[in-house]
């Protein structure tokens, strides 16, 4: 039996971990022009979402940060949103 609630929760799991470990690769773990096409590829599939998928990815992505135990990952989770234009930043 999943640990997931959905499908959905699963994905955005592994898309979490995929872009931390992106993020925080060093030159001998990934090519950083690579790393950088990487975040960017994800940052345009992520402003193509509709309005509500948008609130939805936004609602989990912040239960999922209430729940994570790990200060590292929590902070990564409060931190996306912003970091991938999913929100406006503040004027």
């Amino acid at each position: 039996m999943s640990v997931y609630p959905s499908l959905t929760h699963a994905l955005a799991e592994a898309l979490v971990d995929v872009l931390r470990f992106v993020d925080g690769s060093e030159d001998e773990q990934m090519d950083q022009d690579d790393a950088v096409r990487m975040m960017e590829w994800v940052c345009h599939v992520l402003s193509r979402l509709s309005d509500d998928q948008r609130g939805e990815f936004l609602d989990l992505l912040g239960k999922m940060a209430e729940e994570e135990s790990d200060p590292a990952r929590r902070a990564f989770l409060w931190e996306l949103p912003e970091g991938f234009a999913l929100v406006e930043e503040p004027v």
